[in-house]
C-alpha cells in the first residue's frame, strides 16, 4: 500500500490505533498536555503569592485543551507533509494508508466539538480561547502563504513555533482570572516567556543531524551546518536556563543549582555530539534535558504547593 487510494484491510479502530500508536502516543501526549498546564498554572498562582488553589473540571479542561490543540497540529502537520511523506516517510501510517483521511478528520470532529463545549461552558476563557484556535488555523493553512513558507525551513518555524506563546497565554490567562491576578506583570511574563524555549529547542534539535544521516528533508544542519546549529540550541537554552532560574528562585534558591547541572549536561552533550556526530541523534539528548528539567520544575512546584521546606 503506497496512498490512501488503497483500502486499508482493518477496521477504523485499528487504523487509529496505528496512527496514534506512532504518531501521537495518547498516554504520553496527555501526560504533556496535562504537565504544561499545570505548570504554567501553578507557577502563575505560586509566582503571584498564591498558595491556595483548587482543581475542577475547568481546570481540568484546560489541560485537555492543550492536549486536544497539540493534536489538531500533529494531524495538520500530516496532511500539509501528505505528498512530501509520500516520497520521504512512505513507511508512516498515512502515506502508508494504513489510516484514512477521513479517520483522522472524524477524530477531529469529535475531539475538537468538546473542546469548544468545554471552554464555552466551563473554562470561559473566551478570548484567549478564541485566539489559540484562529492562530491554529492559521497554520493549518500556512499563514496563506503556502508557496513561500512551505520550502523555507527558518520562515516555517518563525510563522509557526510561536504558537507556544499563545498556548502559554491561554493558560495564564485562565489562571490569572480565575485567582484575581493582574494579567500583565513581570512574573506572568516570564512564564510566559520561558516555556516557550522547550518547544523551540525541540523543534531545532529534530532537524539536526550527522552529515551521513542528512537526506533529500531539509535541515538545520544542512542549512546552518551542524556546530552552528548546536550551538544556537544551547544558545536558546541558557536563556531558557536565565529566566528559569529567575522563576525556580522565588520557590527554593538552592534549586537553580538542579537547573545550572542540567544545562551543564546538555553542554556535555552538545560537545560530544559535534564530535562524533552518529554516536547519539541530538534530539534524544535534548529530550532527556527537556524532560529532566520540566519534571524538576513540576516536583519544585508540587514541593512549594505541599509547604515543603517552607517555614
Amino acid at each position: 500500500m503506497t496512498s490512501n487510494d488503497v483500502k486499508p484491510a482493518v477496521a477504523w479502530p485499528g487504523r487509529l490505533h496505528a496512527y496514534f500508536s506512532e504518531m501521537y502516543p495518547l498516554p504520553r501526549s496527555l501526560f504533556v498536555g496535562y504537565l504544561l498546564s499545570f505548570e504554567m498554572y501553578f507557577l502563575t498562582l505560586l509566582t503571584n503569592g498564591h498558595t491556595g488553589f483548587h482543581i475542577g473540571l475547568a481546570e481540568i479542561s484546560v489541560g485537555f485543551t492543550l492536549f486536544a490543540f497539540l493534536l489538531n497540529l500533529r494531524i495538520a502537520d500530516d496532511f500539509k507533509d501528505y505528498q512530501t511523506d509520500l516520497e520521504l516517510f512512505p513507511d508512516r501510517p498515512l502515506p502508508s494508508g494504513r489510516v484514512r483521511k477521513s479517520d483522522l478528520i472524524g477524530t477531529l470532529v469529535v475531539v475538537d466539538a468538546v473542546v469548544v463545549a468545554l471552554n464555552v461552558l466551563v473554562v470561559r476563557n473566551h478570548v484567549f480561547f478564541a485566539l489559540l484556535v484562529a492562530y491554529g488555523a492559521l497554520m493549518s493553512v500556512w499563514f496563506f502563504q503556502r508557496y513561500r513558507i512551505q520550502h523555507n525551513l527558518v520562515l516555517a518555524v518563525v510563522t509557526h513555533n510561536p504558537v507556544q506563546f499563545v498556548m502559554n497565554l491561554y493558560v495564564i490567562s485562565f489562571a490569572a482570572a480565575t485567582y484575581g491576578i493582574p494579567l500583565i506583570g513581570w512574573n506572568n511574563g516570564l512564564i510566559w516567556f520561558t516555556l516557550y524555549f522547550p518547544g523551540l529547542v525541540w523543534e531545532i534539535a529534530r532537524k539536526v543531524r550527522a552529515p551521513e544521516d542528512e537526506t533529500d528533508y531539509v535541515t538545520y544542519s544542512k542549512i546552518f551546518g551542524l556546530r552552528r546549529s548546536v550551538v544556537f540550541i544551547l544558545a536558546v537554552m541558557l536563556v531558557d536556563l536565565a529566566t528559569g532560574s529567575i522563576l525556580l528562585y522565588q520557590l527554593y534558591p538552592w534549586a537553580v543549582a538542579t537547573l545550572i547541572a542540567a544545562y551543564a549536561w546538555l553542554a556535555w552533550q552538545c560537545r560530544r555530539f559535534v564530535a562524533q556526530p552518529r554516536r547519539r541523534p541530538l534530539i534524544d539528548s535534548t529530550v532527556v534535558y527537556v524532560l529532566v528539567t520540566q519534571g524538576l520544575m513540576a516536583a519544585f512546584i508540587t514541593g512549594r504547593l505541599l509547604g515543603w521546606g517552607v517555614a
